[in-house]
């Protein structure tokens, strides 16, 4: 079996992904502890947020790494601005 690919962002992104895991899990506790809807759906939003901006750092370092070696720049750039509508 071969190894998965590895990108030196892929430190950062697994750290992300672990606070906004912690994140989930306060959101978890509010709700059991019956907090006001109000700051639960805040922090559900920011939790949302978290793990969308991730998804898109790892479509990026995604481009940047393994596209075809013969992609241009321009179409790297049409991809990054692609992204942002996921």
């Amino acid at each position: 079996m071969t190894n998965p690919p590895f990108h030196a962002s892929h430190p950062a992104l697994i750290a992300r992904l672990k606070r906004a895991d912690g994140h989930l899990c306060a959101v978890i506790e509010m709700i059991e502890a019956g907090k006001p809807c109000l700051e639960i759906a805040q922090q559900m939003q920011a939790v949302e947020k978290a793990i969308t901006n991730a998804k898109r750092a790892l479509i990026h370092d995604h481009m940047d790494h393994c596209l075809d070696a013969e992609s241009s720049e321009a179409d790297r750039a049409e991809l990054r601005a692609i992204t942002r509508y996921l």
